[in-house]
């Protein structure tokens, strides 16, 4: 029997226009293949020659070592990470290039050349070395999406310290859950922040973490919301009256490659969160070479990245891999909806985005919400669309395809995680064939495979577990505080890396993402991956979003409980519940028909947009463990969802 049965059919293929494929960095599918079998054959000779872009201290003396499983790149190279992004751009002669463009919820915007950048990462630099911050210390940083963000990072960055970013949407418990486990000795946060026009509260949630944090001995408030907090004397800095004081130069430190860069938490919505450690060079080396060919970055992009850089997708994707490529950033504060549905087209419009990048979640919510929003807005001006997050639905797909692209704009759908550092499948926009909900080809030096149970190799269009067969340079390096239980979580199952992820290959070597292997559904003996049923359901004309999970059934084991949220314009009815159950039946076959499915307005989310699977599941069961729930964006709709069980 297969592992995992792969019940999606998608056969439609979208091919580059010759003019983007000419004028792109990987040019066609034959120049991929060819540079994709090199960088396999001799990874280190193909990750040495590119490493000669970034600017080196000290140059290395050995590309790869595996030091009783812990993957050591460049040792004994020399450089600085924040030097590469912005003093190295500086002298490159674009100093006067924009940098960071940034939009805040209410929309007067505020541009940083990469001169300007440098000065402002000097001041801050400078003060956290005057606050007794030294190499290897960990700073947390509980920020919303303002300037001040990526700023502390390159600050941070620039001495040696360790910064340790909390997403300003997590509650004080996650704060102080991450500050103890990573010792951080200082804390930079804000008075507060603005989500959908109301403050949230941040300086308030950091003092009750830091009732039980002791190893905090200083805090940097930035303003933001001019809201009425308290300051701790003695403990309590304002940021501006710290820079005010401030020089504007301060010397980059000399680290080792291998030495920490940030420790950033997986969210921790299951048991203590883990902090998952990147290192310097390799690190850098990857988030620049993949942001160069996956986004085909030219010199007069403008780049809008909707992600919070609280993620990974932020820390590779907003600020080390395009400022090191010298990009400009569109960096925006507020929600996809505020003040109304089209705001991301608005910012397009704005400031002539060429490439956007965004979560298929962000994506369906959009969808949802008609397709008159993107149509009063011109998006002339994109080139390149891109997605992130989670396996994207072919419906999404060709929604985003044909009503923000105009059907002309290429769509990297990457894959990726928080321990990879950096994008490992994808399509390149100028060379690769798409195929709407396929992550496509792996990227170079990425040996990507599907394996089953036993080990052994998935057949064609099997799922299986998703594994990485050697390293890269964007690799986790450790779980900070835990590395046995790096070895064992990801080594340990078949002695290569193991993503979590399901997925299978198709008969010309493309890769398709099933979903978690955790949200695997069997029944009556078919192992059944969540995203594929999800996506049946949203490729109805009346869904907008779905999510299906297991419950306990008499005579299958489990059966499939889905949650749908409709589009505007459509109701509820029995009618149309039938309707949408005999839809999955018959476009992917009986075995996959939903046994209960449930109308809902909004599905349990964190203010990323990652669905949170596990509430739902409790819900269908129904049971009242959904555990924490104070990462979601709206608490609330847990108990509307368990009112409502079928």
């Amino acid at each position: 029997m297969k592992f995992i049965d792969s019940i999606l059919k998608e056969g439609r293929t979208f091919y580059p226009s010759h003019e983007f494929s000419r004028r792109a960095h990987i040019k066609n599918f034959q120049e991929y293949s060819r540079l994709y079998k090199k960088s396999v054959e001799n990874p280190e000779a193909f990750w040495a020659e590119k490493a000669k872009q970034l600017d080196w201290f000290r140059k290395w003396d050995i590309v790869l070592r595996n030091d009783m499983g812990f993957f050591k790149w460049f040792e004994g190279g020399y450089l600085n990470v924040c030097h590469n992004c912005v003093d190295r751009i500086v002298k490159s002669g674009k100093g006067k290039k924009a940098a960071l463009i940034w939009e805040p919820e209410s929309g007067e915007h505020k541009t940083y050349t990469y001169e300007e950048l440098l000065k402002e990462v000097c001041r801050l630099a400078n003060v956290l070395r005057k606050l007794g911050i030294k190499k290897g210390d960990v700073v947390e940083i509980y920020l919303p999406m303002i300037p001040e963000l990526p700023i502390a990072m390159l600050a941070c960055a620039r001495i040696g310290a360790i910064h340790s970013v909390v997403f300003a949407g997590f509650s004080s418990d996650a704060l102080k859950d991450r500050i103890q486990d990573s010792s951080a000795v200082l804390l930079i946060t804000a008075d507060g922040s603005f989500r959908n026009g109301k403050v949230f509260p941040l300086k308030d949630n950091a003092d009750a973490a830091l009732k039980e944090c002791p190893s905090i001995k200083n805090v940097i408030v930035a303003k933001r919301a001019n809201n009425g907090i308290s300051m701790s004397d003695g403990r309590d800095f304002w940021w501006h009256e710290l820079v005010n004081d401030a020089e504007d130069f301060c010397g980059a430190e000399s680290l080792h490659s291998e030495e920490s860069l940030f420790i950033l938490y997986t969210s921790g919505t299951t048991g203590k969160p883990k902090g998952i450690l990147h290192t310097q060079a390799g690190y850098l080396l990857f988030a620049y070479q993949t942001f160069k060919w996956v986004f085909d970055i030219r010199d007069n992009d403008i780049y809008f990245c909707t992600a919070d850089i609280g993620w990974i997708t932020g820390h590779s994707y907003i600020v080390y891999g395009p400022l090191s490529n010298g990009a400009t950033i569109v960096m925006y504060e507020g929600s996809p909806t505020f003040p109304n549905p089209d705001r991301f087209w608005r910012i397009i419009e704005k400031h002539k985005a060429t490439i956007f990048y965004t979560a298929p979640t962000a994506i369906r919510a959009l969808a949802k919400e008609g397709d008159e929003w993107p149509n009063k807005c011109n998006l002339s001006s994109l080139r390149l669309l891109g997605t992130v997050g989670e396996p994207i639905n072919p419906e999404a797909w060709m929604w985003y395809h044909e009503m923000i692209g105009k059907k002309r704009c290429p769509i990297v759908d990457t894959w990726w995680q928080t321990e990879t550092g950096g994008i490992l499948i994808s399509p390149l926009p100028g060379a690769t064939p798409l195929k709407p909900g396929s992550a496509a080809k792996p990227f170079f030096g990425i040996v990507a495979d599907v394996l089953r149970e036993d080990g052994s190799k998935a057949g064609i269009n099997e799922g299986g577990y998703l594994v990485i067969k050697t390293p890269w340079p964007g690799m986790l390096r450790t779980i900070w505080n835990n590395p046995e239980k790096y070895k064992s979580t990801y080594f340990e199952k078949f002695g290569v890396y193991l993503t979590g992820d399901s997925a299978r290959i198709d008969e010309e070597g493309y890769f398709w993402i099933m979903g978690r292997i955790d949200d695997v559904i069997k029944v009556a003996g078919h192992r059944i991956g969540s995203a594929e049923v999800e996506s049946s359901l949203v490729s109805h004309r009346a869904v907008a979003e779905a999510a299906i999970v297991p419950y306990p059934h008499d005579i299958k084991g489990q059966a499939i409980y889905a949650f749908v949220v409709l589009k505007k314009g459509f109701e509820k009815s029995d009618g149309l519940r039938e309707e949408l159950r005999n839809h999955v039946s018959k476009t992917v076959g009986p075995i996959a028909k939903p046994d209960k499915l449930q109308f809902a307005d909004d599905l349990p989310k964190t203010r990323s947009g990652k669905i949170m699977r596990r509430i739902l599941k409790a819900v269908a069961e129904g049971s009242r463990d959904y555990g924490n729930i104070m990462t979601l964006a709206d608490p609330g709709i847990v108990e509307i969802l368990a009112k409502d069980r079928i």
